[in-house]
């Protein structure tokens, strides 16, 4: 398994949120951008498309992506959907970790029975043309991030975090603790103990009223 795999494999195994914590400087996209199906995660590398009311250039972004590949949009603020059910169904056949449009998609209906995670602004039941040639594989905008092409997208039900591999890399251990930290407190929450006894928020609370350094503190 090459590095890339060997990530991918370990983000999928913990949340969105485990690895935000674990690297606060990380790119979030925003709120805008939301899962068609919900409770899929999204994790593969940036392959990037930017378009505008007009969907050749995803359609030549789609036939160059690779298995893995998550294939990013930048519509460029277009009112009409450039994705839907056709693409949708080529990126299952061909592999591909997801999609994330920042823009319209359309026939939401099948792309909600796919096991494949497509991230959208929202839908347009009218299709762009397909006559103009943008670009591909450059730097785009999406989601308020840059997303440079192989870039890591780590997306679920809570958004998506963009990071290159090096960053990744980097907070993926931390990440992982906090994982097993939060797995273990739920735990203990399911079997019945009250969250005061298992943090020390009132001898945080007081520290900070009375001006004294303190940090909150999990007791596991």
């Amino acid at each position: 398994m090459n590095d890339t795999a060997d990530l991918v494999a370990r983000l999928a195994r913990i949340d969105t949120t485990h690895l935000a914590d674990a690297n606060k400087a990380i790119r979030a996209m925003d709120a805008g951008l939301r899962p068609v199906r919900t409770g899929l995660k999204l994790v593969g590398r940036a392959h990037t498309v930017r378009c505008c009311e007009d969907f050749l250039t995803v359609i030549a972004g789609l036939a160059a992506a690779q298995a893995g590949d998550v294939l990013v949009i930048d519509t460029q603020g277009s009112r009409r959907a450039v994705l839907g059910e056709l693409f949708s169904l080529e990126a299952v056949r061909k592999g591909l970790a997801g999609i994330v449009v920042d823009g319209l998609v359309r026939d939401t209906a099948t792309i909600r029975e796919l096991d494949l995670p497509v991230h959208a602004r929202g839908t347009c039941p009218q299709a762009g043309t397909i006559n103009r040639w943008f670009a591909t594989q450059v730097p785009v905008p999406c989601g308020g991030v840059i997303v440079a092409p192989g870039d890591l997208l780590f997306g679920d039900d809570d958004g998506i975090l963009v990071a290159t591999a090096d960053e990744v890399r980097a907070a993926l251990p931390q990440a992982e603790a906090i994982a097993a930290r939060e797995a273990a407190l739920i735990a203990r929450l399911r079997a019945g103990e009250a969250l005061g006894d298992l943090v020390n928020a009132a001898e945080h609370l007081a520290n900070v009223q009375a001006g004294r350094p303190s940090a909150l503190r999990f007791d596991l």
